[in-house]
């Protein structure tokens, strides 16, 4: 409820300080404009299967095979559960429920959408830096710091986690618990096998690059849809740090939150404030379609569910983690 507020509050006086909301949208060329809305949907759709894509690259870091189809029906689901709710932490809870039934291990699941959700904080700040690599003009910016200073801190909590995680001492000594400690156990087990193997890291890593790069690309043709003339360059700095700041749980899925920011990075490079709201809301609206196709996934699974009593999951140990 709080966060509902928040949304509201803030989009709220976003769009008062809007004088004109009819420059959102172009009034000329309307075929071009939704075939570019379009392609956006499916560009984010593409996205939905590049993280599953890289979910699976994790998965096999634990010795656990998952078909890809399996992978992103169940990722769709997430998304739904994560819209609807809405709570992007019911829609990993299902995901971990799915697939710890698949793998017959609910440990390496949790661990596995842990890993998966880190690798994103990787690969976000290194596009911010990839942004201002391709068009150095634009730390001419003063707002381009809070980018930079996003993405740094970002990193610095990665670290941070990945270190506590990954010593033996600290969460290596939970691996053979069997309460809920098992869980970051199972997160140092990953960790360690990364280690011991680092070509898993650039495999994953790279997914995850990918992955990211097809939401700056959906986003630059909702950009493109409304003519909202700033350089791709920008698009590849300040669009990872608004994702990075949204995940924060301060609205309804970065609602108001995402709208602000872009108005913040973008209006400096010569937007309107009126075009910088319809891209974060028109960008919320495709993943909103996006999610909406998981619905069927997740019904499904809800009656499959409650068909197949739960049967009681195996320790990690049991899973094939080995050499």
């Amino acid at each position: 409820m709080v966060r509902l507020v928040v949304s509201a509050a803030l989009l709220a006086l976003l769009l008062a300080k809007v004088p004109d909301l009819n420059g959102a949208l172009p009034s000329a060329h309307h075929g071009r404009t939704a075939a570019l809305l379009v392609l956006a949907v499916v560009v984010a759709l593409i996205g939905v299967v590049l993280s599953a894509w890289r979910w699976q690259r994790v998965l096999a870091v634990y010795g656990a095979e998952v078909p890809l189809t399996s992978l992103t029906a169940t990722y769709l689901a997430s998304l739904f559960v994560g819209n609807v709710l809405p709570s992007t932490i019911g829609g990993d809870v299902l995901r971990v429920a799915r697939i710890g039934k698949t793998i017959n291990s609910t440990e390496t699941a949790f661990a596995s959408v842990a890993l998966e959700r880190l690798t994103g904080f990787l690969a976000l700040p290194v596009l911010v830096f990839a942004g201002f690599a391709l068009r150095p003009s634009l730390l001419d910016h003063g707002h381009s710091v809070v980018a930079l200073i996003t993405a740094l801190v970002t990193l610095s909590l990665l670290g941070s986690i990945v270190f506590l995680a990954g010593h033996p001492r600290l969460a290596g000594r939970f691996t053979h618990n069997e309460n809920w400690t098992r869980f970051i156990g199972a997160i140092h087990l990953g960790i360690d096998r990364l280690r011991r193997e680092p070509r898993r890291i650039v495999d994953i890593v790279g997914t995850a690059l990918i992955y990211q790069a097809a939401v700056v690309v959906s986003v630059a043709c909702i950009a493109a849809a409304i003519d909202l003339a700033v350089p791709f360059a920008a698009l590849v700095a300040f669009v990872p740090a608004v994702a990075m700041v949204q995940v924060l749980p301060l609205s309804i899925s970065g609602l108001g939150v995402r709208e602000g920011l872009l108005v913040f990075f973008l209006v400096p490079l010569d937007a309107t404030r009126a075009q910088s709201i319809a891209l974060g809301l028109l960008w919320y609206a495709s993943l909103l379609l996006v999610s909406a196709l998981g619905a069927p996934s997740f019904l499904v699974g809800q009656r499959t569910a409650a068909a197949q009593p739960t049967s009681a999951t195996p320790p990690l140990d049991d899973v094939a983690i080995g050499s």
